[in-house]
């Protein structure tokens, strides 16, 4: 009897090896994902400029909240988060960085509109920071509301929904504001700084960044107003369904991480867990993870430990003075935020 329970046993083992391998050996890699393989690394479009979310600092090396989504998925496909190659794009360069091939995806403080998911043939992944558009003034100038800006000017980038969101308002209300535009954001906010406009606007969250790290961020505020929704996240070519589910999996994996209380500096607790969705996540035991995605069964457990759960990476870059950013709606949807993931099952 115990002889027959032994076979048993090893024969279920078995039958469970085979289903995680048969699942991994079924997809076909889509053509943007083998050519990260092939090249050995990832190109992802960042920002340079916009502190916490995405710049150069001073040893030259691209760090922020964006920046590491890209390393995750690096860590996801390659197995090791350093091997990104990262492209500084402005607002104007996006559409035709992803529609060229020049990047592989794009992690870089871009809205999820209607017209660029379709226009631009890209598939945006989950929203990873959910935001707002705002307005920053002066101090001194003494406003409160965007009628108290009628006859000035204010400075927004160009190519960007933020350009658009402005106009509507202006035009909607019957304000006579002149609308200056620039490049990027840095020379956006240079604008306004050196007094080219009274006000400039874009993305609430870009604008404590810039406001926090000025000379004397007691200067400038924020209007009590948003301008619009604006739920910013990864995207990546519409050519490659199989990719583009990697780098979604990869962000609702650090969401659940982050739900299960998964670290980089307790991940090795976990390993042996008994929870099943646990097992799930992190792909250990007879469970099929990354196996569906033709990756790594294991591969959230790569990206956990070279990289963190999503609180992490959100604590790293911007919970941090100094801009000390709540977490809002960017909180789990147990903590009453819009961070939900659906299960890994």
């Amino acid at each position: 009897m115990l002889k027959r329970l032994l076979i048993v046993m090893v024969l279920l083992t078995s039958l469970s090896a085979v289903s995680v391998l048969s699942a991994q050996d079924s997809v076909v890699l889509g053509d943007v994902t083998q050519r990260i393989i092939d090249r050995g690394e990832l190109i992802c479009g960042v920002n340079q400029s916009v502190p916490g979310f995405g710049v150069v600092n001073d040893a030259g090396e691209f760090v922020g909240f964006d920046v590491d989504f890209c390393r995750a998925v690096a860590a996801a496909i390659l197995g090791d988060a350093t091997k990104v190659s990262f492209r500084p794009l402005t607002g104007a360069d996006r559409q035709a960085a992803i529609q060229g091939g020049e990047v592989d995806m794009i992690s870089r403080n871009t809205t999820w509109t209607l017209s660029r998911d379709t226009t631009w043939g890209v598939t945006f992944g989950p929203t990873t920071f959910y935001d707002g558009q705002g307005i920053g003034t002066r101090v001194d100038l003494g406003v409160s509301t965007i009628e108290e800006l009628d006859g000035a000017s204010i400075c927004v980038q160009q190519g960007t929904t933020t350009e658009l969101n402005i106009t509507d308002a202006i035009t909607s209300r019957n304000l006579d504001i002149t609308i200056l535009t620039f490049p990027d954001a840095p020379a956006t906010w240079q604008a306004y700084v050196d007094g080219r406009c009274e006000a400039w606007t874009t993305d609430k969250s870009g604008i404590v960044s810039l406001h926090a790290t000025a000379t004397d961020p007691g200067e400038h505020m924020i209007l009590d107003i948003t301008l619009s929704k604006e739920p910013l996240g990864p995207l990546s070519p519409q050519s490659d369904p199989q990719f583009a589910d990697i780098i979604a999996w990869t962000v609702f994996g650090m969401i659940t991480a982050e739900e299960e209380g998964i670290t980089s500096e307790n991940i090795d607790d976990f390993l042996t867990s008994d929870n099943p969705e646990i097992q799930r996540l992190l792909g250990v035991g007879d469970n099929a993870s990354g196996s569906y995605l033709g990756i790594a069964n294991d591969f959230m457990v790569t990206v956990i430990r070279q990289v963190g759960n999503y609180g992490e990476v959100y604590a790293r870059h911007l919970g941090v003075a100094p801009f000390s950013l709540a977490r809002g709606l960017n909180a789990l949807w147990t903590d009453g935020g819009l961070l939900y993931a659906p299960p890994f099952r």
